[in-house]
C-alpha cells in the first residue's frame, strides 16, 4: 500500500484567546500504487535496464540463460551493505563455481556505487538506480524512504524468479544463496 502525505491546517483558540495555527500532518494510504504487486517465487523476473558502477548499460534480459543474484542494499559504504557486499564478494568464487553471477543493487547513483566498489575492492557488479525504478519493480522500496529493503532474489536461466529473500542477515546471504542455488540445480536435474 503507498502512502501520501495530507496537510491540515487546524485553528485551535490558546489559553489567551489568539488563534494559533498547527499545521499537523497525516499520512494516509494514497489511491495510487507506485510499485507492482508483490513478486512471488514462479513469476516471472521483472525486465529491466540500468547503469552499472562503470557506466555501462546492464539489462536483466541479457542475463538469459544463466543463474542470476539480485541482491538489494539499502546504501552503499554504510555499515550493513559493506558487510553483506564484503560478504558476496568473499563468497563469490562458490557462487560462480554454480553458474551464477552476483548484481547488488540500491537507489544510489552510478558515482556512489563506483566509490563503494572501489573502496571495499568487490568482484562483481553493483547497479545504480537512483529513480527507484527497479526497487519499485521488485517491491523492495522502504516506505516514505530513497531506499531499498534488503532483499535478494535468485533469478533462474529462464528468467524466473526461484527464491525471495526479505531481510536477510547481511553477513550470511551470500552463504544462504550458494546453498540454495545448489539445492534447485540438484532439484532441477532430479526431474530430468
Amino acid at each position: 500500500m503507498c502512502f501520501a502525505a495530507v496537510v491540515r491546517k487546524v485553528s485551535i483558540a490558546s489559553l489567551l484567546g489568539a488563534t494559533t495555527i498547527i499545521t499537523m500532518t497525516m499520512i494516509t494510504p494514497s489511491s495510487k500504487a507506485e510499485s507492482s504487486p508483490q513478486l512471488k517465487v514462479n513469476d516471472p523476473a521483472p525486465l529491466f535496464t540500468v547503469k552499472t558502477f562503470e557506466g555501462k548499460d546492464f539489462s536483466l534480459a541479457d542475463r538469459k540463460g544463466q543463474w542470476t543474484v539480485l541482491y538489494f542494499y539499502p546504501k552503499a559504504g554504510t555499515p550493513g551493505c559493506t558487510k553483506q557486499a564484503c560478504s558476496f564478494r568473499d563468497n563469490l568464487e562458490k557462487i560462480k563455481s554454480l553458474g551464477a553471477e552476483v548484481y547488488g543493487i540500491s537507489a544510489d547513483t552510478v558515482a556512489e556505487q563506483a566509490e563503494f566498489h572501489k573502496k571495499e575492492h568487490l568482484n562483481f557488479i553493483l547497479l545504480a538506480d537512483p529513480d527507484d525504478q527497479v526497487v519499485n519493480m521488485y517491491g523492495s522500496k522502504m516506505p516514505m524512504l530513497k531506499m531499498s529493503k534488503r532483499w535478494t532474489f535468485i533469478i533462474d536461466p529462464s528468467l524466473k524468479i526461484r527464491s525471495i529473500a526479505k531481510d536477510v542477515d547481511p553477513v550470511l546471504d551470500s552463504q544462504r544463496v550458494a546453498q540454495e542455488i545448489a539445492e534447485m540445480q540438484k532439484k532441477d536435474q532430479s526431474k530430468k
